[in-house]
């Protein structure tokens, strides 16, 4: 029999051993497929060969692609839910590195650091980590900014040898006291000294550091004193808050602006609003008043008012905010007497703390003129003059008070006639010093006017025993004044001993007559 036919018949006899089966010199039995050659040089079969090759080779890959895991390979668009993983992988990878720069920029250098570990959104197939990808401008750690020097080590020096280096060597200083520079204030402008290696010697560095502190000291006292003090114009954030509040509350329709100043207080232009709960019937002009908080330039004013009975005890030189509510409180009595005797002076609106609301003495936002200012004919001179003698006498006699700052300059032309203005520091004749305020007063009013011409102006002593009604004869005002405080010390001996004020003072030269 010939080999060849054994050979073919061996598969279809019955069935035999496994071995047979696959006996490596038995014919395949897989037949071979015919291709031509332009199949054979095609670069897709190639491929699909190659994945074939590749497939059977690695069959755990296709297992692993067989997953949710997403490929560049393998991503199918048209569908919903692959489109959505990608979406959400996207955002928790964005999510965890956000993470991450957050730890860096926590824990910087610190020894003990935080993790958010527990709240990372990882997935267990996500091999890509952007971990590598650090974005140096959202850490601590900037490339072009110059590293701060290293500290010393504990034992003060580093090297060996000729290359020691201590902790008080002249470079290392310099450097550490550049990098103490930026715990200054923030108002204290120091610059990139480190970027600058910049060396500053102790004694430098001290002084500034000394001028740093004085600086913030000085900028805290300012800012306290711009909220606590009316010293700048009169208007803190209390006094605006009450400007603001009579404006609103439609007793003043609009304040202009400041028409005087002075070393006790500030007046402002308004025009007046209406007057729906108020009885007293608002001008339509008004001057606002604005006492100062700060005693800076008006110091002695308590000698005005401590003595006063109508305020002595409420006097108290430690509170400055109370003298000035009762300064004002005092001007607003002295001008309601004036007012009911009929001596020309504004006329009270109303009185809130340390703001005093008046009448406006003048027209259309324009103050009127004071008597050193204004230039009258000899006719007026000469009116003007009695005209003062009688509110003198008026305001001795009828309101029992005394100017204690009379002059020109408290004095305004306005309609033909005088005004009389500023009578906060006014006293009572019976206070300590009432005498000697009246005839300084008496000697004010008779040297101006006897310079304006004025023949008939009294000289100083005539003018004080014609408004006091007291008849002191005295050769020369040493003499005069001597009585002057014999008669107030008789007034001071009596209060303290009777606990009782005068009513008058006598009219002949005798000692006052006391009411027991």
């Amino acid at each position: 029999m010939d080999s060849v036919g054994v050979a073919a018949a061996a598969p279809d006899a019955g069935p035999g051993p496994a071995w047979q089966s696959k006996c490596p010199w038995g014919a395949p039995s897989t037949t071979s497929i015919s291709c031509s050659l332009a199949d054979v040089m095609s670069e897709q079969l190639a491929k699909e060969l190659q994945l074939e090759e590749e497939n059977a080779a690695f069959p755990q890959v296709v297992a692993a692609a067989e997953g949710p895991f997403i490929t560049g390979e393998n991503i199918d668009t048209s569908s919903d839910l692959m489109l959505a993983q990608m979406l959400q992988m996207e955002f928790d990878r964005e999510y965890d590195a956000q993470l991450r720069r957050e730890e860096k920029k926590i824990n910087g250098d610190s020894k003990v650091s935080i993790s958010f570990e527990n709240y990372r959104k990882v997935h267990p197939y996500d091999s890509d980590s952007s971990e590598d990808e650090v974005d140096w401008q959202d850490t601590r750690h900037d490339p072009y900014r110059a590293d701060k020097p290293t500290t010393t080590p504990r034992r003060g020096f580093t090297g060996k040898g000729k290359d020691i280096t201590t902790k008080h060597d002249e470079v290392v200083c310099g450097r550490k006291n550049t990098a103490r520079m930026e715990n200054f204030a923030p108002e204290f402008q120091v610059g990139d000294g480190i970027g600058m290696d910049l060396k500053l010697s102790n004694q430098v560095f001290n002084a500034l550091k000394q001028h740093a502190y004085s600086e913030e000291r000085r900028s805290a006292r300012l800012h306290e004193k711009k909220e606590h003090s009316t010293a700048e114009k009169a208007v803190d954030p209390k006094t605006r808050l009450l400007l603001y509040k009579m404006v609103n509350s439609g007793m003043l329709e609009t304040i202009t602006g400041c028409i005087s100043t002075g070393k006790e207080s500030v007046v402002f232009h308004a025009y007046g609003g209406n007057s729906a709960t108020e009885d007293k019937v608002i001008p339509p002009e008004c001057a606002i008043k604005v006492f100062k908080t700060t005693l800076n330039e008006f110091k002695n004013r308590d000698k005005y008012i401590k003595d006063d009975y109508r305020f002595k005890d409420r006097f108290s030189k430690l509170n400055p905010r109370k003298i000035i509510r009762m300064w004002a409180e005092k001007e607003m009595h002295n001008l309601t007497r004036m007012q009911n005797a009929g001596i020309p002076c504004p006329q009270v609106v109303i009185l809130k703390k340390h703001v005093l609301v008046m009448s406006f003495i003048g027209q259309d936002q324009v103050p009127a003129p004071k008597l050193k200012d204004v230039t009258l004919s000899s006719e007026d001179m000469k009116k003007a003059y009695y005209q003062i003698l009688n509110m003198m006498q008026q305001l001795y006699r009828e309101c029992n008070l005394v100017h204690a700052d009379l002059s020109e300059y408290n004095m305004l032309w306005h309609d033909g006639k005088v005004w009389l203005i500023d009578v906060s520091q006014s006293v009572e004749p019976t206070h300590p010093h009432g005498l000697e305020f009246l005839f300084r007063d008496c000697r004010n009013v008779s040297q101006f006017f006897q310079k304006g011409g004025v023949a008939e102006a009294l000289n100083e002593r005539e003018l004080f025993n014609a408004v006091s009604g007291l008849n002191i004869t005295a050769d020369n005002e040493v003499d005069f004044q001597a009585e002057i405080e014999a008669l107030e010390k008789m007034n001071e001996d009596h209060v303290q001993n009777h606990g009782k004020k005068l009513s008058t003072f006598s009219s002949d030269g005798d000692p006052p007559i006391y009411d027991e």
